[in-house]
Parts: structure tokens; C-alpha cells; sequence
């Protein structure tokens, strides 16, 4: 047979021997797994009459598999929901920082903006100058990103259930969101450094 979870979903699964029950004459009480698609309550009724027509006095308590399987996931379900809850406040802090910094990055050039305007770049020109300054810095936090988070799986592993250090598909849907929502952050503020009008911004003081 498979292996199965006894005891901890979280241990791997130990050498186990199965015996029949008559050999283990102490063993007081078993468990039994009944799959019917009966609903839970006519599923119970029919056991119990099942069994209290061979022995009235065997006890029996019933329990829904998928909720002792919930049960035990609580605190799993618990950090995931917290590692899922400060994992976007952190995406949504880097996105406001990065509008912030290229913001910032467009007011302290405009005069450098101003001059390769007045010197014939054209708005696509400036759009793409900002945007690649973007995409560098953005480049530089995935890499460094993606170290950090090859290091912590391993310690994010022993807490969460089933979850896998290295896991490529993650860490790409990850940097590939992470980009797409940088891009549109850093998209406002290159679009007004494109549309600066060149005198304008020549006349204003460094």
C-alpha cells in the first residue's frame, strides 16, 4: 500500500508495518475511512444501524476527513495567509518607493530632459531613457530579490506545508508581476518627463 500521515503532515513518513488488528489484542479502538456520496448526516445514520445491528454497544464518532485535515492545516493556512499579507504590502511599498524615486529621478533632470529636447530627442526618446533607468534599478532589486529568497526558502519550508525551496515557475511568475506592475509605476512619471516642454524646462534653475 501507499505510504500515509498518521501523526505530523509536516515529518516525513517513518518505516511503518501493517498487522491485521487480531494481532494487536491491547488495540482498544480503530479508525475506519467510509467514502460514500451520501450526504454526511444519512452517511452516519446508515453506519450506525449498520453496526448497531451486529453490536449495539460499540461506540462510534464521526469525523469529516476533509475538516481534520483543515484542522491540522490551521496554522499552515494562518502564515500562509500572513506571508500573503505582507508579501503584497511589500510589493504595494516597492511600487509607491519606485513612482517616489523616479519621480524624483524626472525633477532633477529636467534640465538635462530640457537640452535633449531642445536638441531634437523626441518624447519616445526621453520615454525610453526613463523607463530604462527604471528597468535597471528594478533589474538590479529582482536579482537581489531572488538571492534573498533562494536563501529564506529553506527556513520557509519548515513552516509552511507542502512548500518547495526551489521552485522556478514561482520565482518567475514572481519577477515577471514584480516587473509589470515596476513598469506601470515608473510609466507616470516618464510620460510627464516626455511631455516637459524644453524651454521650460531650460529656464528653471538646476
Amino acid at each position: 500500500v501507499r505510504n500515509a500521515v498518521y501523526f505530523d503532515i509536516h515529518k516525513e513518513m517513518p518505516p511503518t508495518a501493517y498487522f491485521p488488528l487480531t494481532q494487536v489484542p491491547a488495540e482498544s479502538s480503530m479508525s475506519i475511512i467510509v467514502r460514500s456520496p451520501e450526504q454526511a448526516n444519512a452517511m452516519e445514520s446508515a453506519v450506525k444501524d449498520a453496526i448497531a445491528s451486529v453490536n449495539p454497544e460499540i461506540d462510534l464518532q464521526f469525523r469529516i476527513f476533509s475538516a481534520q485535515v483543515d484542522s491540522a492545516l490551521k496554522q499552515d493556512q494562518l502564515m500562509a495567509m500572513l506571508t500573503g499579507f505582507f508579501g503584497g504590502l511589500a510589493g504595494l511599498l516597492a511600487v509607491i518607493g519606485l513612482y517616489g524615486v523616479i519621480s524624483y529621478m524626472v525633477a532633477q533632470r529636467r534640465n538635462e530632459i530640457g537640452v535633449r529636447m531642445a536638441m531634437g530627442a523626441q518624447r519616445a526618446d526621453v520615454l525610453k531613457m526613463v523607463m530604462r533607468d527604471a528597468a535597471t534599478m528594478v533589474g538590479i532589486g529582482l536579482v537581489v530579490g531572488a538571492v534573498l529568497a533562494v536563501i529564506s526558502a529553506k527556513w520557509a519550508a519548515s513552516m509552511l506545508f507542502g512548500l518547495k525551496p526551489r521552485d522556478p515557475v514561482t520565482y518567475v511568475v514572481c519577477a515577471v508581476a514584480l516587473a509589470a506592475v515596476a513598469a506601470l509605476a515608473s510609466l507616470i512619471p516618464a510620460r510627464r518627463a516626455a511631455r516637459l516642454d524644453p524651454w521650460t524646462a531650460l529656464r528653471e534653475d538646476r
